[in-house]
């Protein structure tokens, strides 16, 4: 990590260090990102499995179509020009 890219790091997330912070910073920095570099080093593979268990659509198709008589259900409410008329809003 160099002291330029953790400088403007620091300035977005408006944190404030000292010059002997951002020296301290940049080499614990850099110490864990090398770390994270050996992630690097795994083997690829075309399609990984990660759940053992297969996971699998069990959702039912939606199919479209009128269960209930709009007018049935109108019928005991007040509307206007069969519009239900809520509560006027400021």
């Amino acid at each position: 990590m160099n002291k330029e890219t953790l400088t403007r790091v620091a300035k977005n997330a408006h944190l404030a260090f000292s010059e002997e912070d951002v020296e301290r910073y940049c080499v614990s920095l850099g110490e864990m990102i090398n770390q994270l570099n050996i992630l690097d080093e795994v083997p690829k593979e075309e399609a990984y499995v990660v759940n053992p268990v297969e996971i699998a659509d069990i959702l039912r198709d939606d199919v479209s179509g009128i269960f209930m008589d709009p007018y049935e259900l109108l019928k005991g409410m007040k509307t206007y020009e069969n519009y239900v008329r809520g509560p006027r809003l400021l």
